[in-house]
């Protein structure tokens, strides 16, 4: 496979390390950029126009899930590989939903790695696991992407989600404010927004949410 443009977005070094001496081997494949959060990942994709994004679900600031809907919303013809520990069907279900091609646990990247990024580079989807079996229960129609909203989280928007992440990792108002370059104010009404949606009352309630929808990790 040639000319092919890749971005790896996780937050550990060492697997970011890990993965690039596997693809760094691929004749005609590029790393052309790493992130260390969504955040980043976003704007890499934006500024680099990637062809495939290698992506960790559990990033600090913003989760590769919600990264991978902005990629694909403003660059639909990027593929996304999802990199998780986790297994389960409901992420398996919002994985999909994102928008991503891929998905392959960490622990079979490097037997699984090479191969699922030459399936997506091709348009093809490539799951492993639990994940096969969603995807062959009708979840995902042959040879097109699932680009809807994640049904785990149907009441939040975007700018909602993102604003849940900052809270429950512990940031205050005003630190959430500057990371999103919006005012205080602005913050304070979306989180009284998200609470009433929610219907929950206390900053514990919501990393409970946060944790139970793979917002962010336990």
């Amino acid at each position: 496979m040639s000319a092919l443009r890749i971005v790896i977005a996780d937050d550990h070094e060492l697997v970011r390390k890990g993965l690039r001496s596997v693809l760094d081997a691929q004749t005609g494949w590029t790393i052309c950029g790493e992130a260390v959060n969504g955040r980043e990942a976003v704007e890499l994709a934006r500024k680099i126009k990637p062809d495939v994004m290698v992506m960790d679900v559990t990033m600090p600031e913003l989760n590769g899930l919600e990264a991978t809907r902005q990629i694909l919303k403003d660059r639909p013809k990027t593929e996304v590989l999802i990199l998780t520990v986790h297994e389960s069907e409901q992420l398996v279900s919002e994985v999909l939903a994102a928008g991503a091609r891929g998905y392959i646990l960490k622990g079979d990247t490097t037997r699984l790695l090479v191969a699922a990024i030459e399936s997506i580079a091709q348009h093809k989807p490539f799951f492993t696991g639990t994940a096969s079996e969603v995807v062959l229960g009708g979840y995902l129609r042959p040879g097109q992407p699932a680009r809807k909203e994640s049904r785990a989280l149907p009441r939040l928007t975007a700018r909602e989600r993102e604003i849940v992440q900052l809270l429950a990792e512990g940031k205050s108002n005003k630190e959430v404010s500057t990371a999103l370059g919006v005012s205080v104010k602005t913050i304070d009404a979306h989180r009284a927004n998200i609470m009433h949606k929610l219907n929950i009352h206390s900053v514990t309630d919501l990393v409970r949410y946060a944790i139970r929808n793979n917002i962010i990790a336990a």
